[in-house]
């Protein structure tokens, strides 16, 4: 920087402090310049929030919210007919209607209606991507334009223009110790910068008519979601009535018990007087606790503690459950009582306390006991943290916080 740039600055910086600590009067704008630059400000706050809220309209999703923040701007998309890159929730919900009617199958009227639903349901998936697109073609993108062209220009006319009115306040104050020339120069720097700023803020609110047309466009695009949706419903509700007819009118069928089998009394064959039954098939460590059918694990945490009870006192299950094994060794008991405490963690973390299956694109799957690195907190219900290399979005509820974000 040059010193006279660095004169300047300095000029600025003395009367700015003037003006907060010793309450020094600056030159005062008129009435209708702060009047345009309130309500541009108004105009600025109203764009951004509506964007932000209208995002949260398309999807509510959090993790389908945040990758859609990611995805290509939307001129990349302009005309062309293709998914936004995130599942809606009515697709998600005809695949599951689709897929149980399919097990079901033919010949139960259940499985034929969920079949029915799960399609309109995937149709209605198509219509609200078509939604989307048309929102952010006509709508997000507009807006999202006139926050990084318009109105940060007009913020950086602004800024300009109190930067030179506090050079020329400085200078002002001390006519006759300055140059009339350097004072005449600052004068007309500030003017200019004022006529700059005011025309970019008028020009924003006279054309304030194109966010109208803005807005209208989403609304139309509302319509023809909500009209095509009324149609399929229709369509579905009109077959559910005509399945409910067929099935009230189709003979029902008698449920008739199969015969009893004879059951003849004989000599008791047991020592207690019972009768013969089955042998039980002898337990061994070998044959039940090998089978490949194995219990469904619930999310308690004292089976794990059990487990790991069992797992220092008997080894393995063979060895616990199964016929007697020889004790373990004086070494093998020492190394597993001796064994060290895990590392302190000295990054933000939690624990999973539940078993976590993703099922949108973005979110984090993991099992009970994983630890998972915390990387942001997305609102008051939703973390995204890192796991063997994955990254994504996982519920609070799912987990324990262990070491918190930095606030």
């Amino acid at each position: 920087m040059s010193v006279a740039g660095l004169k300047k600055q300095f000029y600025k910086a003395s009367q700015l402090v003037s003006e907060k600590v010793g309450g020094a009067e600056g030159t005062k704008l008129d009435d209708d310049f702060k009047e345009m630059e309130k309500k541009v400000d108004v105009t600025s706050k109203a764009v951004v929030e509506v964007l932000a809220r209208t995002i949260e309209y398309l999807q509510p999703n959090p993790a389908s919210r945040a990758k859609l923040t990611m995805l290509n701007t939307v001129s990349k998309i302009r005309g062309q007919v293709k998914n936004p890159g995130y599942p809606q929730s009515e697709g998600l919900l005809g695949e599951c209607m689709i897929r149980h009617g399919k097990e079901l199958g033919g010949e139960s009227n259940f499985g034929d209606a969920l079949l029915d639903a799960g399609e309109s349901m995937k149709r209605l998936a198509e219509v609200k991507d078509s939604l989307d697109i048309e929102v952010k073609q006509n709508f997000i993108d507009p807006l999202q334009n006139l926050c990084d062209k318009d109105l940060k220009e007009i913020q950086h006319h602004l800024k300009k223009l109190e930067g030179r009115r506090l050079d020329f306040d400085y200078k002002k104050k001390r006519q006759g110790r300055i140059p009339d020339e350097e004072l005449r120069q600052a004068m007309e720097k500030f003017e200019e910068s004022k006529e700059v700023a005011e025309t970019s803020m008028h020009n924003l609110l006279e054309t304030d008519i194109e966010q109208v047309s803005q807005l209208s466009a989403l609304v139309d695009a509302q319509l023809d979601y909500h009209r095509q949706a009324v149609q399929i419903l229709d369509e579905l509700a009109d077959k559910l009535k005509r399945r409910m007819r067929e099935g009230s009118s189709r003979p029902r069928r008698e449920y008739k018990p199969k015969p009893r089998e004879a059951f003849e009394l004989g000599e008791p064959e047991q020592p207690n007087g019972g009768f013969p039954c089955a042998t039980a098939p002898k337990v061994t460590g070998s044959s039940s606790f090998r089978s490949s059918d194995k219990p469904i694990r619930t999310p308690s945490r004292s089976m794990r503690s059990m487990a790991e009870g069992a797992a220092l006192l008997g080894g393995s299950g063979e060895q616990g459950w199964g016929a007697a094994s020889a004790p373990p060794a004086a070494g093998q008991v020492e190394a597993r009582t001796l064994r060290p405490p895990p590392a302190p963690l000295d990054q933000p973390s939690c624990k999973a306390l539940y078993d976590f299956e993703p099922e949108n694109d973005g979110e984090l799957g993991f099992r009970e006991g994983d630890i998972i690195t915390l990387t942001n907190q997305i609102d008051e219900n939703w973390y995204e943290g890192l796991l063997h290399g994955q990254s994504g979005f996982f519920p609070l509820s799912y987990v324990e916080v262990l070491v918190p974000l930095p606030q």
